[in-house]
Formats: structure tokens, sequence, C-alpha cells
């Protein structure tokens, strides 16, 4: 009775009162959405407006479920109870009554210390709740520069309850240091928890730079320190010694980056310091000293460093001295932070990429908010360091809010230099202004080449006191293309460390992802095996069966015996191997004419051989040699045909060959005098086709194999004494030459086909 009236009384708490239906808007709406919504509807049943006798109550209730959509908390009860907190009063006391009933058998919640109930529930996880978009839209961008610890939960998890103060420790400790907490529910969050690849609860796993990774060991502090930890990449901060620090602080240069330096007396690096250190790589690089290790006494004397209180220095252009420092005895993030921001950028940044030029130059907003940029034009080597260097002490000197120093160099940025200099082959100094996103900028170009001199210093102040008051200076526009991204890794280094990812990805999926998602790989993966070894053995079995067969039957045949030499090279060059030491050819009788033609298997096809009894002998020697090498296939049969006793057949088949070999009418003077000996038919008795080979020319040794000219060309060719495709023109076996080329077009279906309606009887 209890388990069925509970289902009873939750049900009966919310009303039927739907938000979402009255202002006609999904669950997954925003807020944007439901806004809109909001003002359409109340626009349309204002009663000032509305004269519908149902116009009043109409905009009460569009009015009481837009308070309710757009108070998220409300929202968020309605989603998961039906209600949204107004009916909270008789609830709570329907709930209280129920308690206690069943407190008397002894079957409350707090007997089996499990806090099932929403209001007992630590709400502690609340302010980490993620909703789908909310993630995809949000969470993933923000990995890019901190790392997220999730976990995802439901109700009704014995685990979720075990792991819950662990978990509420390690969350509060990682976000104090910089890390990202989510939590998803995945009782609502279904879809988020399936696209995470969570199918089972508690499940918990780290996303960094878009890439989710599973946790696997036990949920304790240490082990979950160590699992943020390791997600991050190894090389963010590096080791600092006596022997390598003037070589960190000098890559300012190649970097193009403030360098920082950490001074701490813990042996290894802080995980605060290895978060800041992702969150900022793009814009600085970080090294950590040691202080008690032996070999950095040195660095600490020189810079004056306090042991016992980390410190951090940052270096720009001058590598003997810090650009600023900080000491705290506690260093706390949002302290690391603001000194970080403010020295994201060397003194004369040099713009390598787009990117940093939006950043150091950005578009204009306001007349209030004009920003300029003081561009020095220079080239790379000794020859401009000196000019280089008068526009750092400048830069440095003369350095405000609205105002940028940065270099660039020329011959790396050539379409920049090219739209704002006439010769980008001396140092020269621009003052600009973007004036939008597209390209567009106003600028002003130094007269004269900058040398560093006190005169040019001079004229370049008076510029920029004269910019102050009257923003027309910068009489020149142009429009410049996007900058070339100087540091960006090759091709070839990009695509080696995807494949690394890649690989990496796919071993860890090996051993610790689930096994469903691990299946369809797994079946794809077996399934290739078995049709690869399945084939291999197959065949294996099919040729050991293939060498006891018996010889064959004593058809009436031409057996045309060839020794293993003669073969040698068509064995070699052609992949069908022969499974017998002769080639089988059977004569096409009216006997043997219908199962070897009319009725042959699909697929099948029957090669036939023209020739006389006069030339039976030489011709079968010379086509068993030709075709050899194709008795291989399974589908290919062979026979001859006596000219002699089925001319008229012959002559039928090829009036559908007129095409390719025109043939004259019974009344030409040469009709009888045509020769066939030595034509080859290709026929495929079940689709009605065949393909036709013609005796090669024996004066033609580069003609194409199976072609001869038609009858009229071949009579001028006997008047002219050349010879033709008659037995008398040559040796008769060379009228075969080049038939094994034309069984290679035959058996790669390139070969030109000629249709018939039906085959004639061979009588």
């Amino acid at each position: 009775l209890l388990l069925l009236l509970l289902p009873a009384l939750a049900a009966a708490a919310p009303g039927d009162f739907d938000p979402y239906r009255v202002l006609g808007v999904g669950r997954s709406s925003s807020q944007a959405d439901i806004k809109k919504a909001y003002k359409r509807l109340a626009r349309e049943w204002h009663p000032d407006k509305n004269k519908d006798p149902g116009a009043e109550d109409k905009f009460i209730q569009i009015s009481k479920a837009y308070e309710i959509l757009s108070n998220e908390e409300k929202r968020a009860n309605f989603d998961r109870y039906g209600d949204a907190g107004e009916s909270q009063g008789f609830s709570q006391q329907q709930h209280r009554q129920f308690h206690r009933f069943h407190d008397g058998f002894y079957f409350d919640e707090s007997f089996f210390h499990f806090p099932f109930n929403s209001e007992r529930r630590d709400t502690s996880d609340e302010k980490y709740l993620l909703h789908f978009s909310h993630y995809i839209n949000e969470i993933v961008p923000d990995s890019f520069k901190k790392p997220y610890l999730i976990k995802i939960t439901s109700d009704w998890c014995f685990s979720c309850i075990h792991i819950e103060p662990v978990w509420k420790e390690v969350a509060q400790e990682l976000e104090a240091l910089g890390a990202g907490i989510g939590v998803v529910h995945a009782g609502y969050e279904r879809r988020l928890a399936h696209h995470l690849g969570a199918h089972s609860t508690p499940t918990l796993l780290g996303l960094i730079n878009g890439k989710i990774t599973f946790f696997h060991n036990a949920v304790v502090r240490e082990n979950l320190r160590q699992f943020v930890e390791n997600l991050l990449p190894g090389n963010l901060v590096e080791k600092i010694t006596d022997k390598n620090y003037i070589r960190f602080l000098s890559d300012w240069k190649k970097d193009n980056k403030p360098h920082v330096l950490l001074f701490d007396h813990m042996p290894v690096v802080p995980l605060l310091y290895k978060l800041t250190a992702f969150a900022y790589r793009d814009y600085l690089s970080f090294g950590y000293v040691y202080v008690g290790l032996r070999g950095t006494e040195k660095l600490s004397s020189q810079y004056n460093i306090n042991v016992y209180t980390p410190t951090m220095m940052i270096f720009k252009e001058h590598i003997d001295r810090p650009a600023d420092v900080v000491q705290a005895r506690e260093m706390k993030k949002q302290l690391i932070d603001d000194f970080l921001s403010q020295n994201k950028f060397l003194m004369v940044a040099r713009l390598t990429s787009q990117r940093l030029f939006q950043e150091l130059c950005p578009v204009k907003k306001s007349h209030r908010q004009r920003k300029h940029c003081v561009v020095l034009f220079t080239g790379e080597g000794e020859k401009f360091a000196e000019a280089y260097e008068a526009f750092l002490t400048f830069a440095v000197a003369n350095t405000k809010d609205t105002l940028k120093f940065v270099h660039v160099y020329s011959d790396r940025q050539s379409e920049f230099a090219d739209a704002l200099l006439m010769d980008r082959g001396k140092s020269a100094v621009v003052i600009l202004e973007r004036r939008n996103n597209a390209g567009k900028i106003a600028f002003k170009a130094l007269e004269e080449a900058w040398q560093g001199s006190k005169e040019d210093n001079f004229i370049l102040l008076d510029l920029l006191d004269q910019l102050r008051t009257d923003p027309g200076l910068l009489s020149s526009e142009t429009v410049v293309a996007d900058l070339n991204d100087e540091l960006a890794p090759m091709f070839l280094i990009r695509w080696f460390y995807s494949t690394v990812d890649y690989i990496s990805d796919c071993w860890d999926s090996l051993f610790h992802s689930n096994w469903r998602e691990m299946m369809p790989l797994l079946s794809l993966l077996f399934s290739a095996l078995f049709i690869l070894f399945g084939t291999v053995i197959v065949q294996a079995f099919s040729d050991s069966s293939d060498t006891r067969d018996s010889a064959p039957s004593g058809k009436e045949e031409a057996a045309a015996k060839t020794e293993k030499n003669d073969a040698s090279f068509s064995k070699e060059s052609n992949s069908r191997i022969p499974k017998k030491g002769f080639v089988e050819v059977t004569e096409l009788t009216d006997i043997n004419y219908t199962s070897n033609l009319v009725r042959l298997r699909p697929g099948h096809m029957n090669v036939v051989l023209i020739l006389s009894n006069s030339t039976k002998t030489p011709l079968l020697q010379k086509f068993a040699l030709e075709v050899y090498t194709f008795t291989g296939s399974s589908s290919l049969h062979f026979s001859f045909l006596s000219l002699d006793k089925h001319r008229e057949w012959l002559e039928y088949l090829l009036e559908f060959a007129q095409d390719a070999a025109p043939i004259p009418n019974q009344y030409d003077k040469h009709f009888l005098e045509r020769d066939y000996t030595g034509y080859v038919l290709a026929l495929n008795g079940h689709k009605k086709y065949f393909c036709l080979f013609k005796p090669h020319r024996s004066g033609d040794e580069g003609g194409t194999p199976g072609l001869c000219e038609d009858y009229n060309t071949l009579q001028h060719a006997e008047a002219r004494g050349k010879p033709s495709c008659s037995p008398g023109s040559g040796s008769i076996k060379n009228k075969l030459h080049k038939l094994s080329f034309w069984m290679e077009r035959l058996l790669e279906g390139s070969l030109q086909r000629f249709y018939i309606p039906s085959w004639p009887s061979l009588d």
C-alpha cells in the first residue's frame, strides 16, 4: 500500500498549469525566445487592447507563465517536480504528514542514512549543473583555457552518495586553483550524458582542449588532483637553474612573449602554477625555480630573491632586470591573474599574427576610446638593431593606455608593409588606427626613414602630441590584408601531432573506454579478419583440390601440347596461372553447338578459332601458345570452327559487325575469295553478343592487334603488291600475332561488343 501511495501523492502535488504551453515555447527554449514569446502574447492579450471577455484571464496566465520561466530556480523546480514552488507549503505539509506516517514503521530515509529526498540532499552541486547548450557553447570553448572535472550523477545512486564528501572537498579545492567544475544529472540531461559517453553513474571525466578523458581510479583526493594535473601538457613550465636561465630569458625575441620566473621552495611545481601557465600559454612563457635546489644560488642572489616567500617575476626585452615583480606568502589565483593580465605583451611586441594585431591595435569604438598604434617597420639582423633599440627606448618612455608600440619585420609581412610604405627596404615608423574589422585603417607615415636619432624622436613626439588634439592628422586610408601567422607550426608538424593524439586516444579507448563504445569497432575489425583469413583458407583448399583433377575426357579435340619453356614468359606476365600443361580446344559441331554456345552458362564465353583444313595444324599450335596463360580462368572455353563446313554461319554473324569490318555483297567477284582463317570470335551465349579478332598483317608489326583493313582497302593493297590478310601473304602462324593482348582486353571488358537477335543454327 505504501509503494502505491507514494507515486499517487507525488502526482497529486503539481497542478495542471503548464507555462510552456501557455507561452507556446519548448522546454529547451532559451531566455531570449521566452521573452520574445511573452512580449508578443502580452501585446495580443492585453485587456486594454483586446476586448475579448477572457482576455484578462489569459493575460494573467501569460504573466504567471513568464514569471515562472524567466526565473531559473522556478523553472528548474517546474521541470523537475511539475510545480514552481507556489504550492510548496501544501507539498511540505503533505510530505511531513507522510513522513510521520511511515516513520512509525521505521521506513524513514534517515534510517538508511541515504539523503534521497531533495530537501536533505546537499545543494552544493547546483551551481555546477550543466545543460547541453551551456556545455557546447561555453564549457567546451572554455576548456582551451582551463581543464574541467565533470561528474555524472543521478537519483537513487548509492555510489554517488558514497563519493559525495570527497567530491565536495576536491571540487572546492580545484575551483580555487583555477580548474573548472561541472555536474551532469543523467536523469534530466540524458542527451548531454550520452554525448559525454557516460553509460553509468557515477562517472568522472576530465575535459581539456575539447577532449574528454575518463577517470578510472579510486575516488580519493590525491587521485583526483593527480588526474587533473595529468590532463595538462607536460611542457607548460620549464625547470630553471643557473645553467639555463639566460637561455630561457633570451628566448623572448624568438617566442615574442614575456617570460615569467616563479621562485618557490616546493620541490615540484605547484598545481596552481601549472593551471596558470595553461591559461596564459598563448601570451607568456613560464619557468620554475626551486630555491632549495643546489645550482640556483646565483640566480636567487642576482635578483635578490627571498627564499622563504614565493616570488613571481616578469621579464620582457631586458633580461638583466625584471619588468614587474610580485611577492606573497600565499599566492592566490586572483593575485596572479591581476599581475599577469597587466603584463601579457612585450613593451614593443612584434606583430606575428592577425590575432595579435587585433589585440594590440583594437578597432576604435568611439571618439573617447581611440587607440593608436605606432608601428616600426624594420628588417632582421644587426643592421637594424640600433634603430630598434632607439624605438624601444622611446616606447618605454612614452607608453600610455591609448598608445601601443609594435614593430614588424617587413620581409615577413610583405603585403602589410607594401600597403603602408613606399619603400620597405628601410626602417620606417607609421602611426595607424584601425577603423573596422574588414582591414580599413587610417595612418600617417614619417616622411624620413627612422634612424633613432634625437631629431627622429622629436618629430615622432610632436606628431603624437598633435594627434591628441587633431584626430584628422591620420589623413591617409587604406585596406590591409590579414597578417601571416609567423609562429604557426608547419603542416607536417601539425599532422604529426594530430596523429599522435589520435593514436593516444585509440590506445586509451582500447584499455579504458566503455565496451559499449568499443563494440562497433571490434565488430568491424573481427569481420575484416574473418573475411581475409576465410578467403585465404578457401583459396588454399580449392587450389589443393584442383591439383588432383583427372585428365580431360576423350572428346574430339585438338590437343596442342606446349612445353614449359615456351610459356615461361606468359606465366610470369600474367596472374592467371594455368592448371594444366595443355590447351583443350574442341571443335564446334552440330552435336555440341547447343551446349557449348546456345545454352552456355551466364558469365561464360567460348573463344572460337576460324580455320580451314589446310591451316588447321599451324593455327591450332599458335592459338594454343597465345591463349595458354588464360586457361586458368574457369569462365573461358576454347573451340575451333571449320571454315570449309560453316562459312555461311560465319558470314551471317559478321554481317552484325559491319562497322568494324564491312562485308561485301554476294555479287562481288571477290566474295568467294574472302579468307576468314585466323579470325577469332569470343561468343557470349547467354547475352547474345560476340567480340571479333581479325588476323594481324605480317608487314605491320606496329599495327593494332585484332584489326584489319576493310575489303576495299585490301584490294588496293593487293594491287600494289603489298601483303594482305590472305594465307599466302606470309606465315600462317603470324595471323594470330598479339592474340594474347586481345584476350587481355577481352577479360577487361574493353572490347567492342556486337549483339545479335538470336544464334543461327550451325547447319
